[in-house]
């Protein structure tokens, strides 16, 4: 196994990699699955439980699993913890069930999934692909929640809580319900909301770029500074030792 930092490895997933705003991974549940906040949430937690119960097993039989069938064997294991997720959900939350509908089924062949068990838990023990789990399903959580909070607000003009979890009770809070743009919580505004959380967050990284590249010159240019002042020290010690041997 690995020796890796656990740290590390957690906050690759949230940050560096995080699985839709980086890799642009698990776009068809987010787009579809973003309309409310306690959707995304069901969503986010759902997947937390296959994501983490898929890549321990994974783990723990990688040397057991033959390399000619990983991948059939890695979707066997999977769509199990889907079953059982859909089965319990259904059992206790029927309004999630009921919203989420088909999209709790694709999990099966969501690629986020099938890429932690072929890139990391395949390679990797228990505890760090529990770690890795943990980290890209807090990633995938934190984009589905930005995600839903735009969507959301803008789109029917507040929030719902208590709608899907009806064990909290229900609260509504539209103070925009006259301006709401419905589109937003429809197909097209999932796919605008994307590109605009994307190019902010690409807004951001090319303005991180630029700074460190000034940062670089500055440097650059300090050290060319530092250096003729040096060389011109030289040569005025030079010619002073010269002066004095003549």
């Amino acid at each position: 196994m690995e020796k890796v930092n656990q740290k590390k490895n957690f906050l690759k997933g949230i940050i560096v990699e995080n699985p839709v705003l980086v890799g642009l991974l698990g776009c068809c549940p987010t787009l579809a699955t973003t309309t409310s906040i306690e959707s995304a949430i069901g969503m986010a937690l759902l997947f937390l439980l296959v994501l983490m119960g898929s890549n321990v097993l994974i783990s723990l039989l990688r040397k057991v699993i033959p390399a000619e069938v990983k991948i059939p064997a890695y979707i066997v294991i999977i769509a199990t913890f889907v079953t059982i997720v859909k089965m319990l959900c259904e059992a206790f939350l029927p309004e999630l069930y009921s919203t989420l509908g088909v999209f709790i089924s694709l999990i099966v062949v969501n690629c986020i999934i099938l890429g932690r068990a072929e890139a990391y838990a395949s390679k990797n023990g228990p505890l760090s692909s529990l770690v890795d789990a943990l980290g890209m399903s807090v990633g995938f959580a934190l984009a589905l929640l930005i995600m839903a909070v735009i969507r959301e607000f803008l789109g029917t003009g507040g929030f719902t809580f208590g709608k899907i979890f009806t064990f909290i009770p229900l609260v509504e809070w539209t103070p925009l319900k006259t301006y709401a743009i419905p589109m937003l919580i429809q197909s097209p505004g999932g796919f605008l909301t994307l590109a605009c959380v994307l190019a902010v967050i690409q807004y951001h990284k090319n303005h991180k770029a630029e700074k460190e590249i000034r940062a670089e010159k500055a440097r650059i240019e300090e050290l060319k500074k530092a250096k003729l002042a040096k060389m011109a020290e030289a040569a005025k010690t030079e010619t002073k030792t010269v002066k004095e041997a003549a």
